[in-house]
């Protein structure tokens, strides 16, 4: 993030104060320690931190608003919705009355059973496969 002026840090501030005003507590003690090193924090950390800071009497109001500002133009990270459970392949149901039909007839029809068995596991049927078929049907006929 690149400041106006580097040499103010109003989040650095802050967090002096509330680790001054709580010296016990760990919470304020970890992300002053995580800013000096890692030279940021989360919205959420930020947004704990303001929590703090408001009750704190000796933090000026303007720093509080200037966190407030921080915290309000990071982005927050949502989760997207589950898409809807359908599923990932429907079943062709012409071909199967095809396949049914070339089958009753003609039972030992080794393409046909090729076909019945891509079929039956689900596999996608090629648009060749798809004439194929309808090639045999035609001539069933």
């Amino acid at each position: 993030m690149r400041r106006l002026r580097p040499d103010v840090d109003i989040i650095l501030d802050i967090l002096k104060a509330v680790a001054e005003a709580y010296p016990r507590n760990t919470f304020a003690q970890s992300i002053l320690y995580q800013y000096q090193e890692r030279g940021g924090l989360s919205k959420k950390q930020l947004e704990g931190l303001h929590g703090k800071a408001r009750r704190i009497k000796s933090i000026p109001q303007n720093k509080l608003a200037t966190l407030e500002a921080i915290i309000l133009k990071k982005k927050e990270k949502t989760k997207s919705e589950l898409p809807a459970n359908t599923p990932l392949y429907q079943k062709d149901e012409e071909a199967a009355h095809m396949i049914n039909a070339i089958l009753a007839k003609y039972p030992q029809h080794k393409r046909v059973l090729f076909l019945q068995s891509k079929y039956l596991n689900n596999e996608v049927l090629t648009v060749a496969e798809a004439e194929e078929l309808k090639k045999f049907a035609k001539l069933l006929k």
